[in-house]
């Protein structure tokens, strides 16, 4: 099933269910009011809004009406916690080698993960706000997992089992305030802002064969201004599964259902297929021609991710956005 989140009803939003091709939803709120309330008691509200998922996609719901991306917000415009990987070393290895540095051996046995932003997420259509243009302003596409409560310690074929939603984010960065936080050695604060969920987020058996392994086997397809920006493989290079990256976060403490947990950018040894954020990008272009070419975003740059199956039908719908400075 595909849940997503209407921009009524408080600053949680409204649940509906939507339909496998993105066109259609019903209001859920008989069964919870908030995507976070449904979570909250997942084993009881899934089969119920599985049921009524059913029934829209056989055009049996009194009630449905047609969908509008601009009408949704985040699926879940707040989350109790959101916790962000670094699983695809290739993105790691090439960073590290552009400014002369070898990749630490325990990156590749520990997964590399950071406390990210949660208080609110952006709609999907909503604007990517930025003081400065100065802050090299950085898209990262990344796939998401959601989880139910998650016991401390468990072990990543147990975590396995509490991946309940699958989605995508842009993982917003301030690539110039990065340098001088990471210096304090206290990680990432004002650059990462935040960040723009999918439209929807699905249930892993709407995937199908596309997830395995705990991992999406798809191209992450990313656009700039209208034009191609990449297609890495989801499932290609990626170093940790998302049972594994649960599992990491959860060996000292229990997660709260509603807990978010990131990839990563999405990133291949093959270069070919492009990049999933412009740092990325930068650095393939200092590593063969000695310097970046490509700049970061400006106001009024727009960019759009997107996920579609084997049929080029979209999944999760599309991240569009555009860079604005603060309304005056």
């Amino acid at each position: 099933m595909k849940l997503a989140s209407l921009k009524e009803g408080g600053r949680d939003g409204t649940l509906i269910v939507v339909s496998r091709d993105l066109t259609q939803a019903v209001t859920a709120v008989h069964i919870a009011r908030t995507l976070q309330a449904a979570l909250d008691d997942w084993s009881n509200t899934a089969p119920r809004l599985n049921a009524l998922s059913e029934s829209l996609n056989a055009g049996q719901v009194v009630g449905a009406f047609a969908l509008d991306m601009a009408d949704l917000a985040a699926p879940l415009p707040r989350a109790y916690e959101f916790v962000d990987g670094s699983a695809y070393l290739p993105h790691v290895e090439r960073v590290r080698r552009a400014r002369g540095a070898e990749v630490p051996a325990s990156f590749y046995t520990d997964p590399l993960m950071y406390q990210a932003t949660s208080a609110g997420f952006l709609g999907p259509r909503d604007p990517v706000v930025v003081p400065s243009e100065e802050f090299g302003i950085d898209l990262e596409a990344e796939v998401i997992v959601v989880t139910d409560d998650v016991p401390m310690g468990v072990t990543p074929a147990q975590a396995s089992e509490h991946i309940q939603l699958i989605g995508l984010v842009n993982d917003v960065s301030l690539r110039g305030l990065i340098p001088g936080e990471l210096a304090k050695g206290f990680g990432f604060l004002q650059s990462k802002p935040r960040s723009a969920l999918s439209p929807v987020l699905v249930t892993p058996d709407e995937l199908g064969e596309a997830w395995h392994d705990d991992k999406l086997h798809l191209p992450m397809r990313t656009w700039l201004n209208g034009e191609w920006f990449g297609e890495a493989d989801c499932g290609v290079d990626m170093q940790f599964s998302f049972a594994q990256l649960v599992a990491h976060v959860a060996r000292t403490r229990p997660l709260t259902a509603g807990t978010i947990v990131g990839s990563g950018t999405i990133a291949n040894q093959d270069t070919g297929k492009g990049a999933s954020c412009l740092a990325e990008q930068r650095t393939v272009e200092t590593l063969r021609d000695g310097k970046p070419s490509t700049p970061f975003m400006k106001f009024g740059d727009r960019l759009r991710i997107e996920i579609t199956d084997a049929g080029g039908a979209s999944i999760f719908g599309a991240i569009e956005q555009t860079v604005t400075p603060p309304k005056a």
